[in-house]
C-alpha cells in the first residue's frame, strides 16, 4: 500500500506534469522542425547545390548500379544514406538553436525578476495589548 501512495504523489507532483507536457509539445514541435527542413530548407539548399533532394543522397556499397536509393533498398543493397544524415543534422541544429533561443529568453527574464527590488512586508501592526502595553509604558516614563 505504501508503494502506491509514493508512486500517486511522485505522478502527481508538479515536475513530473511539466515533464509530461514538455514531452507531448517537444514531440509537435519536432514534427513541425521535420516539416520545415524538408519541405522548406532542404529544397532550397538542394536548389542551391544544383537541384539535388538530400534524401536521395546515398553511397552504395554492394558494387551494382542502381537508379534510385528505393531501387537499392528493395534489392537489399547496403548503402549509407548520407543525405539522410544531413537532414537530421539539420533538423538537430533547428531545434538545438530554437531551445537556446527559448533559455536564452527565459534567462532574460528571470535576471529581470532578480533585479527588480523587492520590497520588504511592512512589519504587522501591534496588536491592542501590545498598544495598551506602549501607552501605559509612556505614561510611566513622562512621571
Amino acid at each position: 500500500m505504501g508503494f502506491v501512495k509514493e508512486f500517486r504523489e511522485f505522478a502527481i507532483r508538479g515536475n513530473v506534469i511539466d515533464l509530461a507536457v514538455g514531452v507531448i509539445i517537444g514531440g509537435a514541435f519536432g514534427k513541425i522542425v521535420s516539416s520545415l527542413v524538408e519541405d522548406v530548407i532542404t529544397p532550397f539548399l538542394g536548389l542551391g547545390i544544383g537541384k539535388v533532394d538530400f534524401a536521395s543522397l546515398y553511397i552504395n556499397l554492394s558494387g551494382k548500379e542502381f537508379k534510385s536509393i528505393e531501387e537499392a533498398k528493395k534489392a537489399g543493397a547496403s548503402v549509407i544514406r548520407y543525405g539522410l544524415f544531413l537532414n537530421n543534422v539539420l533538423h538537430f541544429l533547428i531545434i538545438a538553436f530554437a531551445v537556446f533561443v527559448m533559455v536564452k529568453g527565459m534567462n532574460a527574464i528571470r535576471r529581470k525578476q532578480s533585479e527588480e527590488p523587492v520590497t520588504p512586508p511592512a512589519p504587522p501592526e501591534p496588536s491592542n495589548e501590545e498598544k495598551l502595553l506602549t501607552e501605559i509604558r509612556d505614561l510611566l516614563k513622562s512621571k
